[in-house]
């Protein structure tokens, strides 16, 4: 269901239309669906029943706390990467035994700080980690529940900038490695290796890369004889950001699922992200100038690649809606720009749009991921407000940032 959607040439979030939210807090801003980010977690919870998944929601791709505190209360877990991370999840009501923590670069504090927690799982991604984590644990009188971390070499055919499961890149440790970290976290005495750990990439719409990878972990299991407690399988799960494009089919990856646990007593882990809450987000912004340059125009928007890194990042494309939509339409090439002062600040290039002019307001689309937690600074602008949607109601859920106080240091 799509609780985002234009309704008689205007584009409402649930009940409100966007124009109305343009007259009371200041663009560009982002808003969100309340309504869209419950029905897409139980929606992925439903599809995943006959397993019973333990959902650890990806806090890198938003952290808003309002948001995360609306998960908790329908029964989300976390996958933190940063103490940050692990201190809103905590702050939102998130029950530590729903919390893992993932990265190859974690800090003594941050480790500390997890210890300390008890967390469901610490994901260990080399032996020198492990070592630590195991020293850390001695010093505060704890076992720790951790697991390791398999990159099973597989390509999960995504961008490159966002592909974690091949032996070049940092992630995990490759088969044989994991096996011999194995062996030895089992003689480490503060350590207990409860999970095996597996995360491929991002945005992946071919169900083959996941196939292979439940093939490579059912190998390590069977090598290393450990009967793992919980099985992590990450996220990554692709999404359709424009019409008509190529989605992941999640009923087919919960049947292999299904198979894969099939007689091994088993916990899955998924740690979605986009999928729960990329649809759930629009950017709202106003067009600035109108920019006729040869054969083309440019559309000046007020949001730029600091509100929004993505475009400028990956090379991806948010589809771009009039918030009030004309039934004229412009047939050139037209492309809409950001005003940060760097040629790769441009969301979108395409022939023909609604007929629109200086001063109208336009959405970009599916930005609840990797929008605002994406955000900078940069060219020294504030962060922008971000403000949630229930029903016929909203409400403020972060502020914009000051410029007075942006400037002070």
């Amino acid at each position: 269901m799509n609780f985002i959607q234009l309704r008689n040439n205007n584009l409402c979030i649930e009940n409100i239309s966007a124009l109305k939210l343009t007259k009371k807090y200041q663009t560009p801003f982002y808003c969100y669906s309340l309504a869209q980010l419950k029905n897409n977690f139980l929606n992925f919870n439903s599809i995943f029943k006959n397993i019973k998944p333990i959902i650890c929601f990806a806090v890198k791709s938003n952290s808003n706390l309002t948001l995360l505190r609306e998960l908790r209360k329908i029964g989300s877990g976390a996958d933190v990467v940063s103490i940050g991370e692990l201190l809103k999840a905590i702050k939102a009501g998130i029950n530590s035994k729903k919390i893992v923590f993932s990265g190859v670069g974690k800090t003594e504090e941050e480790i500390k700080k997890a210890i300390k927690k008890r967390i469901l799982l610490i994901n260990i991604e080399s032996e020198s980690e492990a070592i630590l984590i195991n020293k850390l644990s001695k010093n505060l009188s704890k076992k720790t529940s951790v697991g390791i971390r398999l990159n099973p070499n597989i390509n999960g055919k995504t961008h490159k900038k966002i592909s974690t499961g091949t032996k070049g890149e940092k992630f995990g440790l490759l088969y044989s490695d994991c096996i011999n970290l194995c062996k030895k976290i089992e003689k480490m005495k503060n350590l207990k290796l409860e999970g095996l750990s597996v995360h491929i990439g991002s945005q992946i719409k071919n169900i083959k890369p996941f196939k292979d990878m439940l093939s490579r972990l059912d190998k390590v299991i069977k090598r290393t004889k450990i009967n793992f407690k919980f099985i992590d399988l990450g996220g990554g799960m692709g999404i359709s950001y424009l019409n008509k494009e190529k989605k992941l089919n999640l009923k087919k990856y919960s049947q292999l699922v299904q198979k894969f646990v099939k007689n091994k007593n088993v916990k899955i882990i998924f740690e979605p992200g986009r999928i729960i809450i990329a649809d759930t987000g629009v950017l709202i912004s106003k067009i600035l100038y109108i920019k006729k340059s040869g054969s083309k125009k440019f559309i000046i928007l007020d949001a730029g690649m600091n509100d929004l890194m993505r475009p400028s990042l990956y090379n991806v494309k948010h589809q771009i809606i009039p918030i009030k939509k004309s039934n004229k339409r412009f047939n050139g090439n037209i492309e809409f720009v950001g005003p940060i002062c760097e040629s790769s600040d441009k969301f979108l290039n395409q022939r023909g749009f609604s007929e629109i002019k200086e001063g109208d307001y336009v959405s970009l689309t599916h930005v609840g991921a990797y929008g605002m937690s994406l955000s900078s600074n940069y060219n020294v602008r504030p962060k922008v407000a971000e403000v949630m949607v229930t029903g016929s109601s909203h409400k403020l859920i972060r502020k914009r940032q000051s410029l007075e106080n942006l400037v002070k240091d």
